[in-house]
């Protein structure tokens, strides 16, 4: 990540152009795959697990944040930055299995009715929009970590937080909500 110049002085890096280039691809790619129609006949193995997965990953997402924040509030570093790579891992296997879901299969319409339809699209809608805030939210937060700018990552870490743990929690519920329908 980062290292020691010659010195023996800390030396910063500059993630934002990663930050940015992560962002938009990621995002970018979502937004295209969200329009395509899904493979046709793919018949390797049943797809509708992904989704499954997703909820998966995204409930240890929210446990290792949960964990995380506790161990911050206890001021144990050590295990909160374990945690929040953990978070990271299942995050990413979320967005492998994501991505996969939506390549390899067509958009799964909501049945529901009345009042849970609302319950639903509102979730969905949140979920989504926060979803593509979350990906920048949390890089920065993590390169301001690493880049050892602490009273910047406190400041940032006050919104992402909360923010992914509400990401990890709709994504499960989206899932429960969706699931008679796959």
């Amino acid at each position: 990540m980062n290292s020691y110049n010659g010195a023996g002085s800390f030396k910063k890096r500059n993630y934002k152009p990663l930050i940015i280039g992560i962002s938009v691809v990621l995002i970018g790619a979502i937004g295209v795959l969200s329009r395509l129609p899904g493979v046709e006949n793919f018949q390797a193995f049943d797809v509708t697990i992904l989704p499954l997965l997703n909820a998966i990953f995204n409930s240890f997402t929210f446990l290792f944040l949960v964990a995380a924040l506790v161990a911050i509030k206890k001021r144990n570093i050590t295990v909160h930055q374990r945690f929040i790579n953990a978070a990271l891992v299942t995050t990413t296997l979320f967005l492998v299995t994501y991505v996969a879901f939506h390549y390899l299969s067509p958009s799964t319409p909501y049945g529901g009715e009345g009042i849970l339809a609302g319950i639903y699209y509102f979730v969905l809608i949140t979920h989504i929009v926060l979803a593509a805030v979350i990906v920048p939210l949390v890089l920065t937060t993590v390169t301001r970590a690493w880049n050892r700018e602490n009273d910047r990552h406190r400041k940032i870490a006050r919104w992402t937080m909360p923010l992914w743990l509400y990401v990890s929690f709709t994504g499960v519920l989206v899932y429960i909500l969706i699931s008679p329908y796959y």
